[in-house]
């Protein structure tokens, strides 16, 4: 398993799913609580529409996090530096995806957790990539966005597991509370109050790139949905100047829409999007 030592000397595996001539390449991040191994169905569906896929263990998490805490009770604490050197290690990621692949168009997909950091790493470093794609994501701002605390609290009638909230297909849920590499602990409790905290803010005023970007959120989302991932659109219209962002709302859908009952109706509009926007980069 491949690694790369983030700015605290915190080892990051990650795992690289290459195909041959490849028409562009992916970075996925994750979401809190899980980790990258989780999205092995999304990695075989963009490597068999020609996509090359990096994906990551964010520091505390998955692999990463064991490496660093050799304790599955303390998965998800970030550690040294926090939000800041998480977020800062997803972009030297970036940066290391783009070493090796140096004349393929990047495009920067996160879930949850990974596509608010997306969003802060767009921030100060749009002109980096050339397509992103925030899902399960929300509008960082009190009042569009869910503290945490409680994501199932809509959900808890329907099942016993407490991560009913991330699809309405039950072995999902089940699947999340079975896997030794994940955690159910709000990220507010892994984070702190104030760390936290860093993870609000909005699309920053006149992106140094206009990229193309598409929102995906279920309906039913309890972190934001869809009001939420409106107003990310227009803030990223009117505030970041994009002129090229799609926002797919999927009606009656939780958090995870990559893993819900209609995920290939998901994943084959990822794709679509992403071919037609790609071809025009190249």
């Amino acid at each position: 398993m491949p690694t790369f030592t983030d700015a605290q000397g915190i080892a990051i595996t990650y795992d690289h799913w290459p195909v041959d001539t490849p028409r562009a390449v992916v970075q996925v991040a994750h979401g809190v609580g899980e980790h990258g191994g989780r999205y092995r169905a999304l990695v075989d569906h963009l490597n068999a529409a020609g996509y090359t896929v990096y994906v990551d263990d964010h520091r505390g998490h998955g692999r990463t996090g064991m490496a660093q805490w050799s304790d599955a009770e303390k998965l998800g604490r970030l550690g040294e530096g926090g939000v800041r050197a998480a977020v800062a290690g997803m972009h030297e990621f970036s940066r290391l995806i783009r070493r090796e692949n140096a004349d393929l168009p990047l495009v920067l997909f996160g879930h949850s957790w990974g596509s608010l950091a997306a969003q802060m790493i767009l921030n100060e470093h749009s002109d980096e990539y050339d397509a992103a794609v925030p899902s399960g994501t929300a509008y960082r701002m009190l009042g569009s966005m869910n503290s945490g605390y409680n994501l199932n609290k809509r959900f808890a009638h329907l099942g016993t597991t407490g991560a009913e909230w991330l699809s309405r297909d039950p072995a999902v849920a089940q699947a999340f509370v079975d896997d030794p590499l994940t955690t159910l602990t709000p990220l507010p409790k892994l984070f702190g109050p104030v760390d936290a905290a860093r993870l609000l803010g909005r699309p920053a005023r006149r992106l140094a790139r206009d990229l193309p970007l598409l929102i995906q959120v279920g309906g039913d989302d309890p972190l934001g949905g869809e009001a939420s991932a409106r107003r990310l659109e227009r803030a990223y219209r009117e505030r970041s100047g994009l002129t090229d962002v799609t926002t797919i709302v999927y009606p009656g859908a939780r958090h995870e829409v990559y893993n819900e009952t209609n995920r290939a109706e998901v994943m084959a509009d990822l794709t679509d999007w992403l071919g037609r926007r790609i071809a025009e980069r190249v």
